[in-house]
């Protein structure tokens, strides 16, 4: 079942003293995380009102309303930030919550390999971690050769590895 609210990153530290945070973005870039007028505090519990967001190099500096000096600010540090799937433009597609914790069988075997547990982002593309119940860790690469298909509503992946991706197993 997929959240209704995702991590979307955490309050490292405040910015100047009229009460700005920063935020250390978990999304594809720090531009996403402006769009929102509201972001969330435990796990979408309480709502926080965004008078103002912005990038500043790789991070993100928000303004909450309300918090309008650096002490009430700092409060804030260490704190996971929130945004409602609701809130987010509908072509946003599959977010990386929703992967974590899939199931990764082989198409063609039925062999499952383990639980997706990670997504790297590498630049040419991402590589999927897959750990199995012994925790052995596996990569793979997020390629169309390789990821076959997901269906988030059963829990699954379907893959075919390259060959000798696994050649360890033999």
């Amino acid at each position: 079942m997929r959240k209704r609210y995702l991590e979307c990153g955490k309050i490292v530290s405040t910015h100047g003293i009229r009460g700005e945070v920063k935020v250390q973005h978990w999304c594809d870039g720090p531009e996403y995380l402006t769009e929102f007028s509201t972001l969330y505090l435990d796990k979408g519990e309480i709502p926080m009102a965004v008078e103002k967001a912005r990038t500043n190099k790789d991070m993100v500096l928000i303004k909450f309303r309300g918090v309008d000096d650096m002490d009430t600010a700092g409060t804030f540090r260490g704190k996971i930030l929130y945004l409602d799937r609701e809130d987010a433009p509908e072509d946003d597609g599959v977010f990386l919550q929703d992967m974590l914790g899939l199931e990764v069988f082989d198409i063609d075997t039925g062999v499952c390999y383990g639980k997706l547990t990670d997504v790297l982002h590498t630049g040419a593309n991402d590589v999927y971690e897959i750990t199995d119940d012994e925790k052995k860790k596996r990569l793979i690469p997020a390629i169309p050769p390789v990821v076959l298909g997901m269906d988030l509503e059963a829990g699954r992946m379907e893959i075919r590895p390259l060959e000798g991706l696994f050649d360890d197993e033999n």
